[in-house]
């Protein structure tokens, strides 16, 4: 059985949905939890002590630790506070899921830049900041353990989601990087891309998918990543209903010439979208085009 005693754990956005499920689930398991959620609607606007306290108080009846944070992940100083509580409750912080996110669909013309920013405000760069403030004492401690939350709308696209669909796919490029960076410190990140059944989706999902796409199936996954035993780092998995699997960003073989034109790159066009062999890095990439 996979435990978390002793470990210290910050999951933000849970006072509802997939965090509240992370958050019970590591608790259960021996985690110590910081519970931090600002409280507002799916908009972002508002406030309320009640979910993140609900959810510490019943960590707390079921025998569990935990405490209640209502700082906002998309302030420097909020998200300084989320670490500062985790530190002063349990004295580490081992563990960061970064869950907290708003939603404003509507299509690219009826987008406001405010509905644009307040998405990633909240989503990539309470992400960042949360993670950036863990991350000394983790380094320090020599390990530490991140998971960020993307979607489907983000590694495929979706319609009516500029602004999630952006914020959903930047938090790969930080998970991506965030592995590489953490490794020599005992650091691992990975993204998971969920499917479920919450406040955020239950208008978007067939009424049926209820049942099946439980928070439950997606916090199973959480916690084989955030557990000491965890080896990957660095990726991405698709998770819902029940099934997981590895999500990864693939480019194919090319076409090459030492003379480049608009019409031999038309000419060849076959070519350059075949998708057998491909590569998987960056460093893959680079020896294909010399």
């Amino acid at each position: 059985m996979l435990r978390f005693d002793d470990r210290v754990a910050i999951i933000t956005g849970a006072g509802h949905g997939l965090g509240r499920s992370h958050a019970l689930l590591l608790a259960e398991r021996g985690a110590k939890v910081v519970v931090n959620d600002l409280g507002g609607a799916l908009d972002g606007t508002g406030a309320s002590t009640g979910p993140a306290a609900e959810v510490a108080e019943l960590i707390t009846k079921n025998g569990g630790q935990a405490v209640a944070s209502t700082d906002n992940v998309a302030t420097p100083e909020g998200a300084r506070a989320i670490v500062q509580s985790a530190v002063d409750a349990f004295g580490k912080v081992d563990i960061v899921v970064n869950n907290a996110g708003i939603l404003r669909d509507k299509s690219l013309g009826k987008m406001t830049v405010e509905d644009f920013d307040g998405v990633l405000a909240v989503h990539v760069r309470g992400s960042f900041l949360v993670s950036h403030a863990a991350y000394p004492l983790m380094k320090a401690a020599g390990y530490g353990r991140i998971v960020n939350t993307s979607s489907p709308a983000g590694l495929f696209g979706n319609f009516g989601q500029a602004n999630y669909s952006t914020a959903k796919m930047g938090l790969v490029g930080l998970t991506k990087t965030l592995g590489i960076e953490g490794a020599r410190n005992g650091i691992k990140a990975n993204a998971i891309a969920p499917i479920a059944w919450t406040r955020m989706t239950e208008a978007l999902l067939p009424a049926e998918f209820e049942a099946k796409f439980t928070p439950e199936r997606v916090s199973a996954l959480v916690a084989c990543l955030v557990h000491d035993s965890c080896e990957v780092s660095g990726e991405v998995f698709s998770v819902g209903g029940g099934r997981v699997a590895r999500v990864f960003v693939a480019e194919g073989p090319g076409w090459k010439t030492d003379d480049l034109t608009p019409e031999a790159i038309a000419g060849n066009w076959d070519a350059i979208m075949a998708e057998q062999p491909y590569v998987l890095t960056a460093s893959d990439s680079m020896k294909a085009m010399l």
